[in-house]
């Protein structure tokens, strides 16, 4: 008997070595997108509409798994970054263009995290200019020093602690069956700030960005299609995850700040008014997953920056790559972190401007990268039987319709006076 369980025991651990292998960037990356703006964003819908636009986040989360899963799948496929396909199939001139706004809304969006390391930690009584530095040098250490596979299992850590959002939500004794209706009976208030902020919500959970981090991420691990199902399931589970992460942190604002009629700006302003309304410790958990989600985010948007510039014109890049093999690699990779964390401190620094404009080239961005994406995807020659097919291919360009009608809203609601 102990010798049939031998061969029985080595298999398990053999499945669950593979599995381990390929898990990752899917939830990695899904995660990342409830960063400082994200945050901010679900809490202002849960403070100034309640409960009543949780429906929103199952379509949000079927886009999401959708746009997220032809990634993966182009990246196991094609062993190629989606900079890389882009180049090879459009041109040098039009990846040029691309690289250019993604490397401008992406200094934004990185000090944009910067600034939630600011904010959570002020509210701990650590001034920014302490946080800030201190955590842009261990960000700068913890991605450049250390192997991919180690860097990885730091940011599957920094995943788990989103459940601090969660252990919040409960703590603010929500109204479970007001929960149900918001969540499965849709409905919207037709007027602008309502329609304003469903649309906002979209913008800030698919980015364009994440398309390019994730198929840079795969390839990287060298994910083989023997695991392309454990790959699709890594990404299923990441974009479930962050949208459950997202439904607690709009379910606490609700349950809390709505229902004494009260309105936030950002998601400092949340954690502060979670404390008499939800108690000290739903505040402090969500001052922590603040900080946690801007630590995590400030590391990998530079690192999503630096892959796909590196993959668009042909340099070396990875983080287990040396220095004298990839010199680009890392001096883009620190260049940003240098300019997202300085910029944070400069005094008087118009940072609602920077933040719109980096939402605003992200919005600008997201319908091109989407129609790259699904030509590629469609591409016999370059996908096999792995392209999509008519009726994902139908589903696809209907998402992707909706989608840009939706980030064109966004823009317009964002630039109007």
């Amino acid at each position: 008997m102990a010798e049939a369980a031998r061969p029985l025991l080595k298999s398990r651990w053999a499945r669950i070595g593979v599995v381990l292998a390929v898990v990752g960037p899917g939830i990695i990356t899904a995660n990342v997108d409830n960063d400082a703006g994200g945050i901010a964003t679900y809490s202002q819908a849960g403070a100034d509409f309640g409960y009543s636009l949780l429906w929103t986040l199952i379509p949000i989360t079927a886009a999401l798994i959708l746009v997220q899963e032809m990634c993966a799948r182009m990246g196991v496929v094609t062993g190629k970054g989606l900079a890389d396909l882009i180049r090879e199939r459009f041109g040098v001139k039009a990846t040029f263009y691309i690289m250019l706004a993604l490397v401008v809304a992406n200094i934004g969006n990185t000090m944009a995290e910067f600034v939630g390391v600011a904010q959570s930690m002020e509210i701990f009584g650590v001034s920014r200019f302490v946080s800030v530095p201190v955590v842009a040098v261990t960000v700068w250490v913890l991605v450049l020093k250390g192997s991919a596979r180690w860097v990885e299992r730091i940011f599957l850590v920094a995943c788990s602690v989103y459940v601090a959002y969660v252990i919040a939500g409960v703590l603010a004794k929500p109204d479970w069956h007001e929960v149900v209706v918001g969540t499965f009976q849709p409905s919207l208030q037709m007027n602008g700030p309502a329609i304003t902020m469903v649309v906002t919500l979209v913008g800030t959970t698919i980015a364009p960005w994440m398309q390019f981090y994730l198929q840079s991420a795969i390839v990287e691990k060298g994910i083989k299609l023997a695991d392309y199902k454990l790959s699709r399931l890594d990404v299923i589970v990441g974009c479930i995850v962050t949208n459950v992460v997202a439904f607690f942190i709009v379910l606490a604002c609700g349950a809390t700040i709505f229902k004494v009629g009260g309105h936030i700006n950002d998601a400092k302003e949340a954690a502060v008014a979670l404390g008499p309304l939800a108690g000290k410790h739903a505040s402090m958990l969500f001052a922590f997953g603040l900080f946690n989600a801007s630590l995590f985010a400030a590391s990998i948007l530079p690192l999503s920056t630096t892959y796909y510039v590196c993959e668009a014109f042909g340099w070396e890049s990875g983080i287990d790559k040396r220095k004298d093999e990839a010199p680009q690699f890392y001096v883009l990779y620190t260049v940003l972190i240098v300019l997202g964390a300085g910029l944070v401190l400069i005094p008087g620094l118009p940072m609602l401007k920077v933040l719109l404009l980096s939402q605003t080239a992200n919005g600008v961005l997201l319908p091109f990268i989407l129609i790259f994406m699904l030509l590629l995807a469609k591409d016999e020659r370059l996908m096999g039987s792995y392209r999509n097919g008519p009726w994902l291919n139908a589903i696809s360009w209907f998402t992707t319709a909706v989608l840009i009608v939706l980030t064109a809203m966004m823009i317009w609601f964002t630039l109007r006076p």
